[in-house]
């Protein structure tokens, strides 16, 4: 099967099309032939080896210290289950199914991987019957990563919700989940992205080129920071008393209950991605050097199989 494999830390051209062995699903796997996958943030940190210095060491440590231990890529997919283990009883083949790949030997830039039906750390489940593969596929890392992130800020209507990053993958997410939960929200984000983010919900908007939200007279009772472009010190002097500061850099867990919650709200249509651009699996380069100018807006997807 096709894969794109890196073997050092780097540019978008450390990335190769190469010839890999198809992998064999054990008892409790499915074999998944990938329809979509896409490129996010952490898979260009991962890349790149990008890591703040704080964290740097132990995340080498963790991903390989001197080279990729996870040669190949790709944190979310959706695909059609082809073969299962023997002790697989949750799929059949030839489902439709959507997920991740976390803390998995390999990734979803390939033709074909193996999830296990049930892990520690990732989730499968079967895919929205309203999204087609390539929607399907930027939902699971960037939603999940909002839906957990607005519980711990015991997101509830009525309150006032600023998202800083409102136009990227998380953030876009973030809007219109926010929104679902009946609050009210004002989007930071360029003023180019502005229509973009009004439309997922945004009620008010910033543009972080020209304004300081922490210094604006108005006040949030949630400030979640989408992109990790804030800090806490600085969201405390725009958040109401006992407001709460959450941050895609804090820790964040995969739960099956989250997948399916957010399966549910994409068939009733009110959790939409927002996909900017679609690259090929042959253009793997070029859109890892797009994601890498830091201007995309929601979900860059890697279509497998058109």
């Amino acid at each position: 099967m096709r894969a794109a494999v890196y073997t050092e830390y780097g540019p978008p051209e450390v990335l190769k099309l190469t010839e890999v062995d198809k992998p064999r699903p054990k008892d409790n796997e499915i074999l998944v032939k990938i329809h979509a996958a896409t490129v996010t943030s952490g898979d260009v940190r991962l890349r790149s080896s990008d890591f703040p210095a704080l964290f740097w060491l132990p995340a080498r440590l963790i991903f390989g210290l001197f080279k990729p231990k996870k040669s190949i890529l790709g944190h979310e997919l959706s695909g059609v289950v082809e073969d299962k283990g023997k002790n697989v009883t949750k799929f059949a083949i030839g489902d439709h199914v959507f997920g991740t790949t976390t803390m998995l030997n390999a990734g979803s830039y390939a033709e074909y991987i193996c999830l296990p039906q049930e892990w520690k750390h990732g989730v499968v489940a079967i895919k929205p019957k309203k999204l087609n593969f390539k929607e399907a596929a930027a939902l699971p890392i960037g939603a999940m990563t909002a839906m957990y992130l607005l519980e711990k800020a015991e997101v509830s209507k009525s309150k006032k919700v600023l998202i800083y990053g409102a136009s990227g993958s998380v953030g876009s997410y973030a809007v219109q989940l926010a929104k679902y939960h009946g609050t009210s929200v004002t989007g930071v984000c360029s003023e180019a992205n502005f229509e973009m983010v009004k439309s997922l919900g945004a009620e008010n908007l910033i543009d972080y080129k020209k304004e300081d939200y922490s210094l604006l007279p108005k006040k949030f009772d949630i400030i979640f920071d989408a992109v990790g472009y804030t800090t806490k010190s600085k969201a405390k002097k725009a958040l109401n008393k006992g407001g709460g500061f959450v941050s895609v850099k804090m820790l964040t867990k995969e739960k099956t209950e989250h997948l399916l919650k957010i399966r549910t709200l994409a068939e009733e249509e009110k959790l939409i991605p927002f996909i900017d651009k679609t690259f090929l699996l042959d253009e793997i380069v070029k859109a890892h050097e797009y994601v890498d100018q830091g201007h995309k807006k929601g979900n860059v997807v890697i279509e497998i199989v058109k």
